[in-house]
């Protein structure tokens, strides 16, 4: 055999017995915190020999810093949390519509963008947070009723610049319209037993030493504290079961519009859609999988079952401008 048939043969080999993607390295701007991607990242390398490099930082930092790159970004694909941000992100045109079966499959439409630009990956729902010391469950119904004069000075609430508080508020407007809405929260606001948090754990360590004796927080929050604390002394309540359901919001996933690999990011999102990655993926934060045949962790199905809200999240981000003006005139800060 020549030199030039050899060379040529060995070429062949190479080219033909290299896994797909095997050169690619995919990159993610993720606003997770990193031990609770990272083991995800790591699970899907080792599968199928892919590097992930993944970048952390807030979301508005990251969505600008998308924007600002346009299309010499390194970015493959973008990871944040809440309905909210991510519909921002596909107005904001730094994310690509896909169509993908497998997605489709996986994850119900509500919990994913109707072009494909996103898709849900975990779910938490934001929920009554009550005392077992000072609380009944059968005196808690719904959202709206936690307005009522019967938890005046009883009540938390975290800020109204969280975006999880925004997007509650936003389907709230959708279930009631604007003017309703303001009634609640405006009732809300007079029932607070003190200043607003900064975050869910505090309003639930508030809640466990006699603040106050209900709140609104995200499920993940009372699974790591529960988790970090066997006594505590709050438990879970699911709203309007006997109605629309209790607000669920998501953490989620889309492919950049610039993206250098797009099949590459494509099939990565689409395996953390799968049954095999879910069940990692929602157990790390103590969240729900967003595919329905994937059962959560012991831990949180301990919690009970509950009727989810069917409005679509996609609301979340449409109506956020207009919660965000609403809670400000009804004087949530």
């Amino acid at each position: 055999m020549s030199l030039r048939n050899r060379l040529l043969a060995v070429l062949s080999v190479s080219l033909f017995s290299a896994p797909a993607f095997a050169a690619e390295e995919i990159v993610v701007y993720s606003a997770r915190i990193d031990e609770l991607i990272k083991p995800v990242f790591d699970a899907y390398t080792a599968k199928t020999g892919v590097p992930v490099k993944f970048i952390t930082d807030k979301e508005a930092p990251l969505l600008a810093r998308l924007q600002a790159e346009g299309a010499n970004t390194p970015a493959d694909l973008l990871i944040t949390v809440d309905a909210g941000n991510l519909w921002q992100a596909e107005q904001q045109g730094v994310l690509k519509p896909l169509q993908s079966p497998v997605i489709e499959a996986n994850i119900p439409p509500q919990y994913r963008s109707p072009t494909g630009a996103w898709t849900g990956l975990s779910l938490r729902a934001r929920t009554i947070a009550y005392s077992t010391e000072r609380v009944k469950p059968a005196e808690l119904s719904t959202y709206e009723a936690l307005a009522d004069a019967q938890w005046e000075g009883r009540l938390c609430l975290r800020s109204s610049k969280k975006v999880y508080n925004q997007s509650l508020t936003a389907t709230l407007i959708e279930a009631h319209g604007a003017a309703r809405t303001e009634e609640i929260i405006k009732g809300w606001v007079g029932n607070l037993a003190t200043d607003v948090f900064a975050d869910d754990t505090a309003l639930l360590q508030a809640i466990d030493a006699g603040q106050c004796d209900v709140g609104l927080v995200n499920t993940y929050y009372f699974g790591r504290l529960q988790k970090q604390d066997p006594d505590l002394k709050v438990k879970l309540f699911w709203p309007n079961q006997n109605d629309r359901g209790v607000h669920v919001n998501l953490s989620g996933a889309g492919v950049t519009k610039y993206a250098p690999h797009p099949a590459a990011a494509q099939a990565l999102l689409e395996w953390m859609s799968s049954t095999e990655a879910q069940g990692l993926f929602a157990s790390l934060n103590q969240e729900y999988p967003a595919n329905p045949a994937v059962k959560p962790s012991a831990e949180v199905a301990a919690w009970g079952e509950f009727k989810a809200d069917s409005i679509p999240l996609e609301v979340a981000g449409k109506r956020q401008a207009e919660a965000t003006m609403l809670m400000d005139r009804a004087g949530w800060n």
